[in-house]
């Protein structure tokens, strides 16, 4: 038997030393670069959104005429989802990847209660879409990441803040809106994605408060993914959700004290023309007091779907009046494709 000697094994172990070392350096480079690609996947599915709108749409004048923000890619067809007030009324699209790669996108379906906005690419984008996560599974604290167009420059850490009911003056109300900060510059239509690199979440605001405690934490509100499968299938088939949907009056109203004021009229709209103004306070709903924002949507809504005669006790000037508005559904008013 052959003995080697002590000081004749060093070489050995150096070089031992040398392949281990440089395999963790090639399993490290090799996870990296995993890590490097699914990120690079997870941005190629967030894309930039161009429209441009009727110039006879109703939202024009509040929202502009031709709008930006994200789109996120979330099948292997080109559907992308993005939030609503970005492509509402458009009758053209352009989509432009990561890559620079542009091309048409038609509109495909517009729901204003959830405020989701599906649209497809003419052609595929050959990028890997995103999958949908569950929305519900997230909590306080939770880290999550916001992620706009424009690669690695659009995507932001961020930290859920609260889970929560919103209100929004323009007769608005999710049940379970996402609240993160700190704010991402480019909230619109941008995807909020959990650890596990599943989308939760669609851009729509920014907040002053995102703990809703009265704090000046600056932050985003995020539509939660769970409110899109139930509507899916009728927006791909009609473009709108089947029914006759809820009862819209064109109000945009305001909470200040427990009281519900009327601070805008749409014009043309259901309550122009019934003879409410801005200004008004809403004391009655079908003789029953509001007490909050949502408490007011909560009250229009129970009265029926969109058609339906809403009672309204108002305060005018010096007088309590009741006007009775004949709610319409918001879509028959917007001047929509056809395939809508």
């Amino acid at each position: 038997m052959r003995i080697i000697r002590r000081e004749n094994r060093r070489p050995f172990l150096r070089v031992r030393m040398a392949f281990a070392v440089a395999a963790i350096a090639l399993v490290a480079s090799s996870h990296a670069r995993a890590q490097s690609n699914a990120a690079d996947d997870l941005l190629s599915a967030v894309v930039q959104l161009n429209t441009y709108i009727n110039p006879d749409g109703r939202t024009v004048k509040g929202l502009g005429q031709q709008r930006k923000g994200s789109g996120i890619v979330i099948d292997d067809k080109g559907l992308i989802l993005t939030i609503g007030y970005l492509m509402v009324e458009a009758h053209s699209a352009e989509v432009i990847t990561n890559s620079g790669r542009k091309t048409a996108a038609e509109v495909v379906g517009y729901d204003h209660d959830t405020g989701f906005g599906l649209m497809r690419a003419a052609e595929p984008l050959k990028v890997k879409p995103i999958p949908l996560g569950k929305s519900s599974e997230l909590k306080e604290q939770d880290q999550v990441l916001a992620a706009s167009f424009g690669g690695r420059a659009g995507i932001a850490p961020a930290y859920i803040m609260s889970l929560r009911e919103f209100a929004a003056g323009w007769e608005y109300l999710i049940p379970s809106a996402i609240f993160t900060a700190p704010a991402h510059s480019e909230w619109s239509g941008a995807a909020l994605v959990s650890r596990d690199g599943k989308l939760v979440g669609v851009g729509s605001l920014v907040v002053g408060d995102a703990t809703g405690q009265g704090k000046n934490l600056p932050g985003n509100m995020y539509v939660p993914i769970d409110l899109l499968p139930p509507i899916m299938a009728d927006l791909l088939s009609n473009g709108r959700v089947s029914g006759p949907g809820r009862p819209w009056l064109g109000l945009n109203v305001e909470e200040v004290r427990g009281r519900v004021f009327v601070s805008r009229v749409t014009r043309e709209g259901p309550a122009e023309q019934a003879g409410i103004q801005a200004g008004d306070i809403v004391v009655g709903v079908n003789g029953e007091t509001p007490r909050s924002l949502a408490d007011f949507y909560r009250k229009v809504w129970s009265l029926g779907g969109a058609g339906a005669s809403v009672p309204l006790n108002l305060l005018q000037e010096s007088g309590i009046k009741r006007i009775d508005v004949k709610s319409i559904n918001r879509h028959d008013y917007l001047r929509l494709k056809s395939t809508f």
